[in-house]
């Protein structure tokens, strides 16, 4: 019986083994084919995301289009439509409509920007439509001469910066920006490349304020694309972390991993006073104050000689524009009193409508921006006085103008010279 009952069982364990491998089989099967199905969902989205993302071809083609009718023309036209020595390389773009690339020209490296038209979503089966764009280049119209454009440029820069006493040597720099070719004269497809940069408000703010080097230089443009110098080092701190992590990863965290990507102690310091320097040039700079209304990190950068750049000036608004914005803000409370990211007002409760005053100024945020950044290795002789230095910057309000000016001005030195002394001796100063 034993000997009969032996093939028996070893037949039972055979097909239980074979059923299990077959399990096994199953089960890999369907992970790869789960794990196909995902993957290739992922890349789709990647590639579609891409595809609206980054349309140089058609910025290019749009602008080429319109050099060749003669309608726009600037210093870099030639270049990108007949020579082809202008390159759009890699997309940095984050909306469909403005579009970023790195690229370069003959020896130079730069960032290149161009506006686009809105995407248009098309259900399957349907026919694209012509893109509708707003007919930017439509002014100066033909006859205009070239002291009627000199005109409107200078009632333009008045509408944004207000009454200033310098303004018409600034409308001479533009004008000279506005010769592309450098023949001595302003030619009407360059009046109108030019009047369509100067609607775009961080084109305007980078010619003030590139003379003190806080922004890279303009190195050309055709239309309403233009290229500036590429700044290699950026954000100011941190790092960007893949899409799938960004929602995983708790802000406290992360505020902390950003702070182990940064250059050395000096280096830090030394970048930290070019934005100090920044928020000193705009405070009753040569063209009135501004307001840094968005001072995130990914806005800065910094060259290989570790002086900072704003490399994203759309969070920059005139006083004077501010003003006028928030007067014609309505309001129920403080929260309904905010410029952009970080630029508030109070309401007033009386009348409902925002008060004009901002409630911080840019060196109280500019030291709310530093203090993580410059505590983080600092050296202890001088760590004490740097955070209780920091902390009276944070604390500086925007009520009393008058005060306000003397405090400003005192906390900034102070600052200033602190971090000097530190780095004054050392290669990186």
């Amino acid at each position: 019986m034993a000997k009969g009952l032996f093939p028996r069982a070893w037949v039972k364990k055979s097909f239980y083994f074979q059923a299990r491998i077959s399990f096994v089989r199953v089960k890999y099967l369907f992970l790869t084919w789960l794990t196909v199905l995902v993957g290739s969902w992922v890349l789709y989205v990647q590639y579609s995301a891409y595809t609206e993302l980054c349309r140089g071809h058609e910025c290019k083609n749009a602008i080429c289009d319109k050099y060749r009718k003669g309608i726009i023309d600037g210093s870099a036209c030639s270049s990108l439509c007949d020579k082809d020595t202008l390159y759009l390389s890699r997309c940095l773009s984050t909306l469909p409509n403005n579009q970023v690339y790195t690229g370069s020209w003959g020896d130079h490296d730069g960032i290149i920007r161009c506006k686009l038209g809105e995407v248009v979503h098309l259900e399957l089966g349907e026919e694209p439509e012509p893109r509708k764009e707003a007919p930017v280049f439509d002014k100066p119209t033909r006859g205009t001469s070239v002291e009627k454009f000199r005109e409107m440029v200078f009632n333009h820069l008045k509408s944004k910066l207000g009454e200033q006493t310098n303004l018409a040597s600034l409308v001479s720099q533009i004008l000279s920006v506005a010769d592309g070719n450098k023949d001595g004269r302003v030619s009407l497809p360059e009046a109108r490349s030019t009047w369509a940069l100067l609607q775009m408000d961080e084109v305007l703010l980078g010619l003030l304020l590139q003379d003190r080097g806080h922004t890279p230089r303009l190195l050309g443009f055709c239309g309403d694309l233009y290229m500036t110098e590429r700044v290699h080092y950026g954000p100011l701190y941190g790092l960007t972390l893949p899409w799938p992590l960004v929602s995983w990863v708790p802000s406290s965290m992360q505020r902390t991993m950003d702070q182990w990507f940064t250059p050395s102690w000096p280096r830090k310091a030394k970048i930290s006073m070019g934005l100090l320097e920044l928020v000193e040039d705009i405070f009753h700079g040569t063209y009135g104050s501004f307001l840094i209304c968005d001072l995130a990190a990914a806005h800065f950068g910094y060259t290989d000689r570790h002086e900072l750049r704003l490399t994203d000036a759309r969070g920059v608004v005139s006083e004077d524009e501010f003003k006028r914005t928030m007067r014609a803000l309505k309001c129920e409370t403080d929260a309904d009193c905010v410029y952009g990211v970080d630029c508030r007002t109070s309401c007033d409760l009386s009348e409902k409508r925002c008060k004009e005053e901002p409630v911080q100024p840019n060196l109280a945020k500019a030291c709310g921006t530093l203090k993580d950044y410059l505590l983080r290795g600092a050296p202890s002789g001088m760590r004490e006085e740097l955070e209780r230095q920091l902390y009276s910057c944070m604390a500086l309000k925007g009520s009393n103008a008058g005060q306000m000016n003397m405090e400003h001005s005192l906390i900034l030195n102070n600052l200033k010279a602190l971090l000097w002394r530190q780095i004054s001796h050392t290669k990186d100063s």
